[in-house]
């Protein structure tokens, strides 16, 4: 469990660390607004295995309904 927080607590302090680092790729993509493009896909990704789970979710339920 130590080892789990450990890791967890590292890769936390390596993402603030990298978010406080400033490229110009940045502001390359914000001007283009390609930002915009990969917020978008992200977003779709996360919906999609959201909407996953929750399918999943609910087969479940309900062959533990059945089985019952």
């Amino acid at each position: 469990m130590r080892k789990l927080f450990l890791l967890t607590l590292s890769l936390l302090f390596s993402a603030f660390e990298l978010m406080a680092q400033t490229t110009d790729d940045n502001s390359v993509m914000a001007s283009n607004g390609k930002i915009y493009v990969v917020l978008a896909v992200c977003l779709t990704i996360f919906a999609g295995i959201v909407l996953y789970l929750v399918r999943i979710d609910r087969k479940i339920s309900r062959m533990e309904k059945k089985k019952d």
